[in-house]
């Protein structure tokens, strides 16, 4: 997968079930609010917040939310003096765990990650600690439906993106830009490509080098944490530099309880 671990797979097969255990709005609305305040309130030329927006309705975000989300990122009406904030740290196996949030009430967030970090057998550090084992990117994803690889990549290497991988199990091709780069490809891609259908498009964190964990003991430990991150309303994104086999995700998750 294009700069991406067994994690970021996981995170995309259980988005729906999320979805229908019924997490809160609030971060559907903070992630608009952060994708207007970075790249202005157009979505047609800021594709990180029309996949935020996308996400919220595909979650039943009413269009009233959505709206008062696009403005409180353009700062109309305040923006409930949220903070954004990142946590580093080590896991099970000693895997690499970078956490982003959005928090009106950094106490209240750092006290409960720590706790989750001290709860599942890892170490949550000071801020550096692990930032430097990942590479920030533009990560773009796109449904193959029969598209050329090589056309593609003549196409995006053209505007400035620096590789294509096609995700071949997942029936996708992700794109992998630099962060300043992202809109200009995903424009280029509706432009010259119009059957293009932009599935994702968003700026995140590629993990330098991959630690493969292979004990079931930590491989349970490991996804209960990342699972339990990922599950605060305040927690954005969650990045880690772990891989595992896939028999071995299914046993860890079934032991783990979800």
């Amino acid at each position: 997968m294009a700069g991406h671990s067994k994690w970021a797979q996981i995170k995309r097969q259980k988005a729906v079930k999320d979805v229908k255990k019924g997490q809160t709005f609030a971060r559907y609305a903070r992630e608009i609010m952060v994708a207007t305040k970075m790249g202005g309130p157009d979505p047609d030329g800021n594709f990180r917040l029309r996949t935020a927006i996308d996400h919220a309705k595909a979650a039943g975000l009413p269009n009233d939310n959505i709206k008062r989300a696009i403005e409180k990122g353009q700062g109309i009406g305040g923006t409930d003096n949220l903070a954004s904030l990142r946590y580093e740290g080590y896991g099970a196996g000693g895997v690499a765990i970078m956490v982003e949030a959005l928090s009106e009430n950094r106490n209240r967030t750092a006290g409960d990650i720590r706790s989750y970090f001290n709860k599942y057998d890892g170490n949550l550090g000071a801020e550096g600690c692990v930032a430097w084992m990942f590479d920030e990117i533009g990560l773009i994803r796109i449904p193959a439906n029969g598209l050329e690889e090589a056309t593609l990549l003549d196409l995006v290497l053209e505007v400035g993106a620096e590789d294509i991988h096609n995700v071949a199990d997942e029936a996708v091709f992700e794109i992998v830009t630099p962060p300043e780069a992202l809109n200009r490809v995903c424009q280029a891609l509706t432009l010259k490509q119009p059957s293009v259908i932009i599935q994702s498009a968003e700026i995140t964190r590629k993990p330098k080098n991959i630690n493969e964990v292979t004990e079931l003991d930590t491989a349970k430990k490991l996804l209960k944490l990342l699972n339990t991150l990922e599950s605060h309303d305040d927690v954005q994104a969650v990045h880690a530099n772990v891989t595992m086999d896939d028999e071995l995700v299914v046993q860890a998750l079934f032991v783990a309880g979800h």
